[in-house]
């Protein structure tokens, strides 16, 4: 892969975007249960499952535009 070809890839960027904001959604959960600001109890259950499952629609929605072919 020529080095201009790595950067005019979106996909890689749209892989650590979803990435990074997963990171984040777990290191606030984790701050807010450690420090006390917030309860944390089954109420953040629900919330939790759907932010993984948007993330899941979302790395896929990126496998599949990858699958298309250039026009």
């Amino acid at each position: 892969m020529v080095l201009r070809d790595y950067f005019e890839s979106d996909t890689r960027f749209y892989y650590a975007i979803g990435v990074f904001i997963i990171l984040i959604y777990c290191s606030v959960v984790t701050i807010t249960a450690i420090s006390g600001l917030a309860v944390v109890d089954r109420r953040i259950i629900p919330l939790t499952v759907g932010f993984f499952i948007f993330m899941f629609v979302y790395f896929i929605s990126i496998s599949v535009q990858a699958l298309e072919p250039d026009v």
